[in-house]
C-alpha cells in the first residue's frame, strides 16, 4: 500500500509518500514541501497548493491519503489558514478518488512512537528508524508528513489485529 501523508499549511505544506509491501517493511518513496511566498494572496496560494498536490498524486499514485488535523491553541487566524490548506488537500485527494483519513497530532505520536506526548525530535528519530534512513529532510513539514503516513499504516495494522479478536 502506498500512502501520501500531508502536513497542511498555506505557506508550507509538507508531503511524504511511503510504501509498504508484504508486511511491515516501510519504504520512503518521496517527500518534500510545497512552499509559497507569504506575499502571494491566499487565493493564489490555495490554487498553487492544489496544483502541487494534484501533480504529486498523479506522479506517485498513492492508494490512500492521510492528513494531520490542526492543533491550534486559541489562534483563530492560524486555525482558519490550516483549515483552508486541509480543505485543499481533501479536495485534491477526492478528485483523484482517493480515500482520506485524518489524525490528530497526539494520534500520530501515539501510533508512531507509542507515546502520545512524544517530542518532535522523538517522532523524527522513530520515523528514521522505521524508514531505515540515515536522515530526514531538513524541512520539518516533510518529516511530519512522513510521520502521518507511517501513522496511517500503523493504524491499519492495529485495526487488523483488533479485527482478529486479540
Amino acid at each position: 500500500m502506498r500512502v501520501l501523508g500531508i502536513d497542511p499549511g498555506t505557506l508550507h505544506m509538507g508531503y511524504g509518500i511511503v510504501e509498504e509491501k508484504g508486511g511491515r517493511s516501510i519504504t520512503m518513496i518521496d517527500c518534500g514541501v510545497i512552499s509559497i511566498p507569504q506575499k502571494v494572496p491566499v487565493e493564489q496560494r490555495l490554487c498553487f497548493l492544489h496544483e502541487g498536490l494534484t501533480k504529486i498524486i498523479a506522479e506517485f499514485k498513492p492508494d490512500e491519503v492521510a492528513l494531520e488535523e490542526p492543533f491550534v491553541a486559541g489562534n483563530v487566524r492560524s486555525a482558519l489558514a490550516i483549515g483552508r490548506a486541509q480543505a485543499i488537500a481533501i479536495l485534491a485527494a477526492t478528485q483523484a478518488k482517493l480515500p482520506v483519513y485524518r489524525y490528530l497530532p497526539t494520534q500520530v505520536k501515539q501510533l508512531v512512537t507509542n507515546y502520545g506526548r512524544s517530542s518532535k525530535d522523538q517522532v523524527q528519530q522513530v520515523v528514521k528508524l522505521q524508514l531505515g534512513v540515515a536522515g530526514l529532510p531538513e524541512a520539518s513539514d516533510a518529516a511530519d508528513a512522513l510521520a502521518v503516513a507511517i501513522c496511517h499504516l500503523n493504524q491499519g495494522h492495529l485495526k487488523q489485529i483488533l479485527s482478529r479478536g486479540y
